[in-house]
């Protein structure tokens, strides 16, 4: 049986990531930990997270977390979802500047105030809600329609330095990047397991992928 490790650092819709990934492949087996060996044995892992840059770097450190996440990443499939998938890249600029995990060189940016849309409407932050993205082809995309929607909760972005890592954008209201993708690390911005039909389909796409593109 195959397994998966959701990696629980204290932040997180654990439980509702959990049972999404127990929708998408009963077979699966499915466990919330904070282990180190859990992690490291499992044959895949999510990294998920919602809150503040902050918090989710102290706790991976007071956890011993970081050096597990940066190892199991090298080799395995590897997901990170919404604040997991920030916490990948080199920094953010959320509580005046916070070191992240510095596997996808970038940063983390905050939307800017004021930003309407292209009839001059004023666009609320946190992007909250159902948005279309826009793909690069990867196996993760398998059965999932150019331009689905998912839905998204988040005031802060990614901004890889390098643009073979954004392997998907969506505008609010200018593109940016909503998925990063290297060997065997796939990272999101939206919610999958909030996303409905199309983000049981990417988490089961998750389930079978062996981690190569």
């Amino acid at each position: 049986m195959s397994s998966v490790a959701v990696i629980d650092y204290g932040m997180g819709n654990l439980h509702s990531i959990a049972k999404a990934l127990q929708h998408a492949d009963p077979q699966t087996h499915v466990q919330i930990s904070a282990d180190a060996n859990v992690i490291r044995n499992a044959d895949r892992v999510v990294f998920p997270g919602v809150g503040a840059m902050r918090d989710c770097m102290q706790a991976l450190h007071d956890l011993h977390l970081v050096e597990v996440i940066q190892q199991v990443a090298q080799h395995k499939p590897f997901l990170g979802i919404c604040l997991g998938m920030q916490a990948l890249l080199s920094d953010s600029e959320e509580n005046g500047g916070i070191n992240c995990l510095n596997l996808f060189p970038g940063h983390v940016r905050r939307f800017a105030d004021h930003l309407c849309d292209e009839q001059g409407q004023p666009l609320k932050i946190p992007h909250m809600g159902w948005n279309r993205v826009k793909q690069k082809p990867h196996p993760l995309w398998r059965n999932i329609a150019q331009d689905s929607r998912f839905y998204f909760v988040h005031s802060y972005y990614a901004n890889p330095d390098h643009e073979q890592d954004s392997i998907a954008s969506t505008d609010y209201p200018r593109p940016f990047t909503c998925a990063l993708a290297r060997d065997n690390v796939f990272a999101v911005q939206f919610h999958p397991e909030k996303s409905q039909a199309v983000g049981l389909q990417l988490l089961q796409n998750f389930l079978c992928w062996d981690g190569t593109s």
